[in-house]
């Protein structure tokens, strides 16, 4: 249930990042104090300061995108995917660290996606209705 309104809400913020912009591309990156301040501030409770972070770091979910996965098909679904990972990596992230925001959250992207990999191939494994079928009418063979 948290994954799809994670999904749902994921779809809609990037609709806007990418759709309401007038040059239809990404912003530029935070600068480092930029991306400080707003870490402070979404750690005091600033959700504004969280949707900035998201918003200016979504050129990083694409880079991921394109630099592991340029020959998948479904590129639309893995920036959603990305972003759901950089929503994550934003929530998660501890800049006592001393680690980078685009360190951590790029690590994070690329987990996200390959969750989603996984996910599709237990889904592809599923045994379909006429394997079962198959099955137990096999079954009932060796039953009589």
């Amino acid at each position: 249930m948290l994954h799809m309104f994670l999904n749902a809400l994921t779809n809609h913020f990037l609709f806007l990042a990418l759709h309401l912009s007038n040059t239809g591309s990404f912003p530029p990156p935070l600068s480092t104090e930029e991306e400080h301040k707003c870490l402070v501030a979404y750690a005091a409770g600033d959700n504004a300061a969280r949707d900035k972070l998201i918003e200016h770091n979504l050129r990083l979910v694409v880079h991921v995108i394109k630099k592991y996965y340029a020959n998948c098909i479904d590129q639309d679904d893995l920036i959603s995917v990305g972003t759901i990972g950089l929503i994550k990596a934003i929530h998660t992230f501890n800049f006592g660290k001393g680690a980078r925001l685009a360190t951590y959250a790029a690590r994070c992207i690329d987990n996200e996606i390959l969750m989603y990999f996984r996910n599709q191939k237990k889904t592809a494994q599923d045994v379909s209705m006429s394997d079962l079928t198959l099955f137990w009418g096999t079954m009932a063979q060796k039953a009589r």
